[in-house]
């Protein structure tokens, strides 16, 4: 529980003054840091279920099919359910790709995780509608990134699991060896979904429970 006191801060000219103080932080710096602390969420209604998109208010921070694996793992304490302007760009990319088109913008996106895991992402980034990728192959590409001889691809398994801007960020396009469906954070019965609204589901594919 936070403790709100009364106290005499010094003031620039050398006098002090009676302020709120809020364990141990002046109130308008509390304030401050509560509000640089916020995420904003909005709840979207696709075919396959209930989605929770956050921002920091400028750009989106998470992409979440409700009750999915690492859900809400970027969010931060302090939550508010609000319309934003890039709430309204998510919906509208969200609607032009769930009737089956190829949406022509991509709201701004801004990730909160570790520099392999952005590499990651941005890799993902780059695979177009429709197509696939293995990973294995991103691995490659993170290894000649970093001019190692070879990248483990369980690790880049792992970051592509943690993704944590659903769709836009097409971790459903990422498939194991041989195109055998592995691993959505989301349920493998969504990624099935996708891959087949994308028209790039295969019937030959393999899917691993």
């Amino acid at each position: 529980m936070n403790t709100l006191e009364i106290k005499l801060l010094p003031t620039s000219d050398g006098l002090e003054n009676e302020c709120f103080v809020i364990d141990g932080t002046p109130l308008h710096e509390y304030m401050k840091k509560m509000m640089n602390d916020l995420t904003y969420i909005y709840r979207y209604r696709s075919p396959l279920g209930d989605i929770t998109i956050a921002s920091d208010g400028k750009a989106i921070t998470g992409l979440w099919f409700d009750g999915q694996k690492f859900f809400g793992d970027t969010l931060g304490k302090n939550v508010t359910e609000r319309s934003l302007p890039v709430f309204t760009e998510a919906v509208k990319w969200l609607d032009i790709y769930f009737s089956g088109e190829i949406p022509d913008f991509t709201p701004p996106i801004c990730l909160n995780t570790t520099s392999f895991r952005k590499a990651v992402c941005d890799i993902m980034l780059t695979i177009p509608y429709g197509q696939t990728m293995t990973y294995g192959e991103i691995a490659n590409i993170i290894a000649k990134q970093k001019g190692v001889e070879r990248m483990s691809a369980q690790a880049v398994g792992g970051a592509v699991g943690h993704n944590p801007i659903s769709i836009i960020i097409p971790c459903h396009r990422v498939v194991g060896t041989n195109g055998s469906l592995t691993g959505y954070a989301g349920g493998l019965d969504k990624k099935t979904e996708l891959l087949k609204l994308e028209k790039s589901y295969d019937r030959t594919i393999t899917v691993k429970r």
